[in-house]
């Protein structure tokens, strides 16, 4: 640190000492732009202040350097004896830097100089700022956008940009205003929401220009040979996983000892009191071999031979923990509880009047629930009123047919590819049965809580490498984030289609949004 960065920070943190750290870096950087180098120099107005501070807090430094500016004696650390020449601070800026080398130069830190353009955003937008209230939807799009365009700006190289410390900054001018609330849980500094809004607005600009799905480009060499599953691999199908395929088995595992843990699992599965800890350690340790199976393109037909444990609550739960890093039933049931009733509440209000063809559909499943009540029923509910609200196609994830009907009796022709729920009987609330089917196959009959069925249906696509279908894109994106927390920051897991897809769903994000703001509002 020079002698007159030094004199800069002493001087702010002596009238300002509980000032954060970020806050200081933005004010020493506004001073350095003004030519400040010694005590002398103070001798500029509150306005000048206002895009690093608080007009309080600009007020409060400006007297008390005026003060000292008059006794200058009382700080021995200022350089005011021996001012130096300005071009000693004009060094230090990125800005004497043409921006023709901001690519070439990645040591520049241009964020530390970045000023943010609160001149250029709306007049609604800054009266909210400047009373601690929280901005509307509207008015904090049109700010990031202003942000972001502002950045590209000042940094080309689009990869170098840090939208972490731009929101730091940010959030340390107006701390009460940009405090945000995500899923209805608050979750401490609000730059970490304001994050999330800058990066998907910097992939927005990005997306022409970067392709969704990387081509993987072969030599000549490898045309006859076998293509490893990693580079085979779509993004659909590592989407979300951290233990997509595994170079090595565990230690002391053989490819023999794997075999014959697969056929003690199977003999398992024949046994009305199996130990579940010993199915489960069994299936944590065969995990490889899962893997493996799955990735070479067995079919489900023969994985439900050999795994009759993956296709149960049981098993599927180890596998799924193992591949994503998420407890399935545990975090499903937690999120189910914590926000269950705050989507429905927000279902069977605001949204009502979203349009006619979704308040029929909300009046209709409030018949067919009728008095029911439990965690169960809640689920239903809510799953048939997300596919009402993004207009999905209930039938690509629910097949119903007679309540008497057996799972060799089920007409297959009629059942998706995909994982879907077959229902026994006309609707999820008077069935009694439900099974699961996967690639036309009935892989799972016996629970009658359609709350498992769907967890073992969520978990399959994962699982078995699938992608979700289109049809149902936002349904089940929208219970991947806020009911399982797979929050993958790239990529996607809906089929490939012509249409070209974001990160996040902009009609998922816009839910959780509006969800956010409902909340917020009834705090």
């Amino acid at each position: 640190m020079t002698s007159e960065q030094r004199f800069l920070r002493n001087a702010i943190t002596d009238v300002l000492p509980d000032l954060p750290e970020v806050s200081k870096d933005i004010l020493e950087e506004t001073l350095q732009n003004l030519g400040v180098e010694t005590y002398n120099d103070f001798q500029f107005e509150e306005a000048d202040l206002l895009s690093a501070l608080r007009p309080i807090q600009a007020r409060k430094v400006l007297a008390a350097w005026k003060l000292q500016c008059q006794t200058p004696e009382t700080s021995s650390s200022s350089v005011c004896a021996s001012p130096g020449p300005s071009s000693t601070l004009q060094s230090l800026s990125p800005r004497s830097s043409t921006s023709s080398n901001s690519c070439q130069s990645p040591d520049i830190d241009w964020v530390g100089t970045f000023m943010i353009p609160w001149e250029k955003f709306p007049e609604e937008l800054m009266q909210s700022l400047e009373r601690g209230k929280r901005p509307s939807p509207k008015m904090r799009r049109e700010m990031v956008r202003i942000v972001v365009r502002e950045m590209l700006q000042k940094n080309s190289c689009i990869s170098k940009i840090n939208s972490t410390d731009v929101a730091k900054k940010m959030v340390a001018t107006y701390p009460q205003s940009l405090q945000d609330v995500i899923e209805g849980d608050v979750i401490g500094p609000g730059y970490l929401s304001l994050v999330k809004q800058l990066q998907n607005r910097i992939e927005n600009v990005k997306r022409c220009t970067t392709p969704k799905i990387k081509q993987k480009h072969q030599s000549n060499e490898s045309d006859t040979e076998e293509v490893p599953p990693e580079q085979r691999a779509t993004i659909q199908d590592t989407y979300g996983c951290i233990k997509w395929d595994l170079k090595f088995l565990p230690c002391g595992e053989t490819l023999e000892s794997q075999q014959e843990t697969t056929e003690k699992l199977k003999r398992m599965s024949q046994q009305s009191d199996a130990n579940p800890e010993e199915v489960k350690r069994l299936m944590k340790m065969t995990f490889y071999t899962q893997r493996k199976q799955v990735n070479q393109g067995k079919n489900i037909k023969y994985l439900l031979e050999e795994w009759p444990f993956w296709f149960d609550e049981l098993g599927m739960a180890v596998h799924f923990k193992e591949l994503t890093g998420v407890e399935l039933k545990e975090t499903f049931i937690k999120n189910v509880d914590l926000k269950g009733k705050r989507l429905l509440n927000y279902m069977n209000t605001v949204c009502m009047n979203k349009n006619k063809k979704f308040l029929q559909a909300v009046t209709k499943f409030k018949v067919m629930r009728g008095e029911l009540i439990g965690c169960s029923e809640d689920v239903k509910e809510m799953v048939l009123l997300l596919l009402s609200y993004f207009d999905e196609k209930e039938d690509v994830m629910f097949c119903y047919v007679e309540d008497t009907c057996l799972a060799g009796e089920v007409q297959m022709d009629q059942v998706h590819l995909t994982p879907t729920i077959v229902v026994c009987g006309r609707s999820c609330y008077s069935s009694r049965r439900f099974m699961l089917s996967v690639d036309r196959n009935i892989v799972h009959n016996r629970h009658r809580a359609e709350m498992k069925e769907g967890m073992l249906m969520f978990g399959s696509y994962y699982c078995f490498n699938i992608h979700y279908p289109s049809e149902l894109a936002s349904t089940l994106e929208f219970l991947q984030r806020c009911f399982f927390c797979i929050n993958p920051e790239k990529g996607t897991k809906v089929e490939k289609t012509r249409t070209s897809r974001l990160h996040v769903n902009p009609r998922v994000l816009t839910l959780i949004q509006k969800l956010s703001d409902h909340e917020w509002r009834d705090a």
